[in-house]
């Protein structure tokens, strides 16, 4: 073969593998800038969510302290009803008919505290699960957000090698964290607790 030959077919070879390598680098180049931009969109969102988180379990914790001293004040009207019937026993006429209007009072208060203490559990009990369901879509954002980092890192290494199965390796990785934020923007029941539970 003519050395001339050689020598154009070398520099055709490069000037393939520099195109190839262009083309990789403008790939990563779009990648970054729809993967970025998505995770700002799930960072906002993330945010709010675990603002939203704190004011529920805060919400939660006054609703249970309410219902505690509502339990001590049912304790302690019970106590003093029974203290009250104790006495109603030993005495008769006025005093007796006095007391036992006392120990009635006593009475509706106790039935009033079992009301209001019922309401505050349901009202505590629907907190807990509604910071069970933001907690399931923090997981989400977490998830989309390890994942999509991942990708990044691996969409640089990829830029700087022009290595297009890199390139591949981040779309997979990135559309999985796509596929998580999705689904904590839509609120969609993809159950990632496995993953969580192995990470914590």
């Amino acid at each position: 073969m003519n050395p001339d030959d050689n020598d154009k077919q070398q520099t055709a070879n490069r000037a393939d593998e520099s195109d190839a390598k262009e083309r990789t680098n403008n790939l990563v180049a779009v990648t970054v800038a729809v993967l970025a931009a998505f995770m700002a969109i799930t960072k906002v969102t993330d945010d709010n969510v675990c603002q939203a988180m704190e004011r529920t379990k805060a919400e939660e914790v006054n609703r249970w302290s309410y219902y505690q001293s509502k339990s001590i004040k049912q304790n302690l009207a019970e106590l003093g009803r029974a203290q009250l019937s104790s006495l109603a026993t030993t005495t008769t006429g006025e005093t007796r008919a006095k007391l036992e209007a006392l120990v009635a009072d006593y009475t509706r208060e106790i039935n009033r505290y079992d009301d209001e203490k019922a309401k505050i559990k349901a009202e505590a009990e629907g907190l807990a699960k509604q910071y069970i369901a933001l907690n399931f879509r923090d997981d989400q954002f977490d998830l989309s957000d390890a994942t999509l980092s991942i990708a990044l890192g691996i969409l640089a290494v990829a830029a700087l090698t022009g290595k297009r199965w890199l390139l591949s390796t981040s779309w997979a990785i990135g559309g999985v964290g796509a596929v998580m934020g999705v689904a904590g923007l839509a609120r969609l029941g993809v159950s990632v607790g496995w993953l969580v539970k192995l990470l914590s």
